[in-house]
């Protein structure tokens, strides 16, 4: 690994200050250890191999694999979110802790040499999926393009990305889809760790499953599986309009 790069400056960061570690109180964090044993079978990793979580945020999937002794680096753009990833302890598991290292980074310019890593995980729009004021399918593609870069022959990028085709069925009235972008605009409460809430502004890219693969081709990946998932509930599923998520599996 190299020095922390630069860093952009990205709404996101607001949203991980006022959050904190009250974050993982959330709901759908709940479904960690699925979502890990899954990813593991998934990745394929070789004995030592290496993962990186892009846009890790608190670290809750970083944990989870450092307990079962995965070697993983989780980055992250919210300084905030990596002091509360740094503070939490492993989340248990089968296997030895294996001390998991945090570094804060664009996911677009990840400090990270290239063909290092065995694995590449973005889950829950921790960074695909979380475009800055601007256009989210270049600023996805440079995400997908970097993971591309890092991962050795043969490595597997395993991300998630909301659905665009659920998103438009689903669509809460506190909600405004740009049908243009293919961006989701939402005005929700979020609430800080003394429980006290806070208006905010979320901005999140959705894609149909054709586009995934376009984009993943146009940087070199190829694709092995993209199925439909929800939190806590990843299965090889084919794609369909009932469930939120897209996950892609990718390999260089």
């Amino acid at each position: 690994m190299t020095g922390s790069g630069p860093v952009r400056s990205h709404w996101f960061e607001t949203l991980a200050d006022t959050m904190g570690p009250a974050y993982l109180r959330y709901a759908f964090t709940r479904g960690t250890s699925q979502e890990v044993g899954f990813l593991l079978g998934v990745l394929g990793l070789p004995d030592a191999g290496i993962v990186v979580d892009v846009g890790c945020g608190p670290g809750r999937h970083v944990r989870a694999m450092a307990a079962r002794g995965v070697n993983v680096v989780g980055i992250d753009i919210a300084q905030r979110f990596l002091e509360v990833a740094s503070a939490e302890p492993p989340d248990g598991g089968d296997g030895a802790v294996t001390p998991a290292g945090y570094v804060r980074s664009d996911a677009a310019r990840l400090p990270i040499a290239t063909a290092s890593v065995d694995g590449v995980v973005s889950l829950c729009q921790g960074a695909f999926g979380l475009p800055p004021l601007g256009s989210a399918d270049v600023a996805d593609r440079l995400i997908l393009a970097e993971a591309a870069r890092v991962l050795r022959p043969g490595g597997v990028l395993v991300l998630s990305a909301f659905s665009a085709y659920f998103q438009v069925r689903w669509l809460e009235d506190t909600d405004s889809f740009d049908a243009d972008l293919g961006r989701n605009h939402e005005h929700t409460t979020v609430h800080d760790d003394q429980g006290q809430p806070h208006p905010a502004e979320l901005w999140t890219a959705c894609y149909t499953p054709r586009e995934l693969r376009l984009l993943a081709a146009s940087v070199g990946l190829q694709v092995d599986a993209l199925w439909s998932v929800a939190p806590g509930n990843y299965q090889a599923r084919p794609p369909d309009i009932d469930h939120p998520e897209l996950l892609l599996v990718a390999r260089r």
